[in-house]
């Protein structure tokens, strides 16, 4: 996963003198001859940095200087990602293997296990990549600075526990069931993300202040289920037990439900045997609810929002302190070999040449959108030098929306075809084609409902191919003279026309298929299975197409384009976010496996004699208890691989009858299997989908203030793409 930040460490919190380069290795000036080259070399360097937000900290000397390019290069980020994402995989072959149709417990199936030395075998190449990657890291900023960087300290510390893990895996032939180096793997993909480091230490951060919430909401907790142990004793009539049995017979069980209530997943379940024998009793669970669920609970995600937000925009006013630094230090560098002018008798002014500079952006590695807009703006100098404030500000194009202009429409001799360009060029062609698309959909929504109940083979496909041929004509019409009145690169210059197009050439090629292999519709035409695949499945996938086409419409509706825009958005900027998911994902799916594989027996297997006979009592007993574990047939759910894990831990995640599997391990396995699942509610409903809110919500605001403004045809003609250093960036000034 390619980040905007690859980190080299350097101390950001202790003032601009962190930015230093190494004391062993200041920077090199060389000799008379070379240095002209060796300016621009470390001025692009220090652009590059900029422009990434990296830390200026690091050797300077010419060969340094290559292999830094080198490391930060596109292409061996790209093949260190590579290697993060290939040993976070093999936990999926690796034993308990993942590679199986279904997890299912009751199903007879002979996983497949990797022979002892194949995963190894990778994973040896992979840590001697990160080895490597630790030694050009701890090269390019020095002994000191590596010692003092606790992330690179961590780093080597972790592949070295690996590799003796590793070792110790191969001497006992591959038969160790608990691997720690499973555990620490998710470091790789943190330590090589700046952004997710910064998120890490946000939350690290962050967690201290709604300590104090969290202990309210126990308290309300154990408050409540001492109140409920009162309210529902164990009394003489059996008939009136019922809220006694099964919600509040111990403390552990009593303090299970109310907690499992404040999710709202066992509501009304938990009160309906105590409200079927007294409404009054409704008031106690209503009074709990409402105060926890709705109060408390919220109170903890403004909490989370408004702390977390703070110091997110502390560590983003740290990235824009390094590309200030990193573009103060290319211009003090530039000034050394340029000539001062002077405006005035008195006054001289720092300049460096607009030469030089176009010089260096021509070899700075970046978007070439925001490199043509900086030489373009350093070009517009009608001295042809360039001042220090005028040289900083240059690089506020990098903070700028980028909008994507259209290129003119073609002209054209012929007045027909002007005519064309005239009446296809207007909007309403786009509102035309929204209300085709949509008159499509609906075709195929009626149709559907006709023949919902009817099989295969009684099913007429005449009519519904007949309208797919109708509208597909209308997209390929729409395309081509869409085409003829933008021309080819105003075409494709709209996303939308992309989208349009591209799904518009799948569906006639579709259709030609269709024809092809079961030649034109007429009357009753329902011919049977002729090719590789048959006439429904081919009409289907047409059907499909058309449906997902008429997502077209999202970019005209300016509220629900604003919506999608800021989803997009997401996807782009919250990767740290979904990396750092990935990791506690990863982490607590290892623990899964290792503390309760296997424990879950299934029917099928429980007629064995060496099955304790307690646990096979107990399993025929709860699948006829409505609503347990086996009852609901669950069995696919279970942490008897990681893939198996990782879906268990999305369904808890939900907080959909999450009790299920709390009961069900706490049955099988013990009463402190609690823990595990209360601590991964706490992480992952709890810290991470508040946290995931608030970005939300930040995204959102930013985007709606930016865009509240503009028409439809406004955000139709612009493109605007936001970051995330660019949302936190008007909170402060530099």
């Amino acid at each position: 996963m390619m980040e905007s930040f690859p980190l080299l460490p350097g101390g950001v919190h202790s003032g601009s003198d962190n930015y230093r380069a190494p004391k062993e290795t200041p920077f090199y000036w060389g000799t008379q001859g070379h240095d002209d080259e060796l300016y621009i070399q470390q001025a692009v360097v220090l652009i590059e940095d900029a422009v990434h937000y990296r830390s200026i900290n690091h050797r300077m000397d010419p060969r340094s200087i290559q292999l830094y390019r080198w490391y930060y290069s596109r292409l061996c980020q790209w093949g260190l990602n590579v290697v993060i994402f290939v040993i976070l995989v093999l936990a999926f072959i690796e034993r308990p293997s993942s590679l199986s149709v279904t997890s299912d417990l009751r199903s007879k199936h002979t996983l497949w296990e990797p022979p002892c030395g194949l995963t190894e075998g990778i994973e040896i190449i992979c840590l001697l990549i990160f080895t490597f990657d630790l030694i050009v890291k701890s090269y390019l900023i020095g002994h000191e600075e590596f010692l003092k960087c606790k992330w690179l300290v961590a780093y080597m510390v972790v592949i070295s526990v690996s590799v003796i893990d590793w070792t110790l895996s191969l001497s006992m032939a591959c038969d160790d069931t608990m691997r720690i180096r499973k555990l620490i793997r998710p470091f790789y993909l943190l330590q090589n993300s700046s952004l997710m480091k910064k998120t890490l230490k946000c939350i690290k951060r962050t967690i201290p202040e709604i300590t104090s919430v969290i202990l309210l909401v126990v308290l309300h907790l154990c408050v409540f289920t001492m109140f409920g142990m009162l309210l529902f004793e164990r009394g003489e009539n059996p008939e009136k037990n019922m809220e006694w049995e099964f919600y509040f017979k111990n403390f552990s069980q009593s303090l299970t439900s109310l907690l499992v209530l404040l999710t709202t997943a066992n509501n009304p379940d938990v009160m309906t045997p105590a409200y079927t024998l007294n409404r009054g009793f409704s008031v106690f669970f209503i009074l709990f609810s409402g105060f926890g669920t709705y109060f408390l609970m919220n109170l903890l995600t403004a909490i989370i929002y408004n702390q977390f937000r703070g110091y997110l925009v502390m560590s983003i006013q740290t990235s824009i302190l390094r590309r200030h630094l990193g573009i103060r230090a290319a211009f003090e560098l530039l000034h050394c070999q340029s000539q001062e002018p002077t405006f005035s008798e008195d006054d001289t002014v720092e300049c460096v040449m607009v030469q030089t500079v176009l010089k260096v952006m021509r070899r700075v590695q970046m978007k070439g959108y925001y490199r043509d807009a900086i030489m373009k703006k350093a070009s517009q100098s009608s001295s042809g030098y360039i001042p220090r404030e005028a040289f900083q500000r240059l690089f506020d194009e990098l903070d700028k929306d980028r909008m994507k202009y259209h290129p003119p429409l073609p002209e054209y001799s012929s007045k027909f075809l002007r005519k064309v360009q005239f009446v296809f060029s207007q909007h309403y062609v786009t509102v035309v084609g929204n209300a085709v698309a949509l008159a499509n959909v609906v075709c195929i929504c009626m149709i559907l409902v006709i023949d919902c109940e009817k099989t295969l083979s009684e099913r007429d496909n005449y009519y519904l191919e007949t309208i797919n041929c109708f509208f597909i004509l209308y997209y390929l019409l729409e395309m081509v003279l869409k085409m003829v009145a933008f021309g080819w690169t105003g075409y494709v210059s709209y996303g939308s026309n992309i989208f349009d197009g591209s799904l518009t050439v799948l569906l006639l090629g579709l259709q030609i298929s269709i024809f092809a292999t079961y030649s034109l519709p007429f009357s009753y035409w329902n011919p049977a299975h002729g090719g590789l695949t048959s006439l429904w499945e081919m009409v289907r996938l047409v059907n499909m197409l058309s449906i997902f086409r008429f997502l077209r419409i999202i970019p005209n509706i300016k509220l629900m384009a604003l919506v999608a825009s800021t989803m997009v958005d997401l996807v782009k900027n919250l990767r740290a976010f979904a990396g750092i998911l990935v990791v506690v994902y990863y982490v607590f799916a290892v623990l899964g496996v290792w503390l309760f594989r296997g424990a879950i027996i299934a029917p099928a297997t429980n007629l064995s004699t060496t099955v304790d006979p307690r646990i096979m009592k107990m399993t025929v007993n709860k699948t006829l208890q409505c609503g347990s574990y086996e009852q609901l047939g669950y069995w696919s759910n279970n942490f008897d691989d990681f893939a198996s894990a990782l879906v268990l831990l999305y369904n808890i995640m939900m907080m959909n009858n999450w009790n299920v599997f709390l009961d069900a391990y706490a049955r099988y396995t013990t009463e402190w299997s609690k823990l595990y699942f209360i601590a991964w509610w706490l992480t992952s409903s709890v810290m991470w989908v508040n946290l995931f809110i608030a970005l939300i919500l930040e995204n959102f605001i930013y985007k709606w203030d930016r865009n509240h403004g503009c028409s439809n045809r406004d955000m139709e003609r612009t493109d605007l793409e936001t970051t995330i250093q660019l949302m936190f960036s008007l909170s402060f000034q530099i």
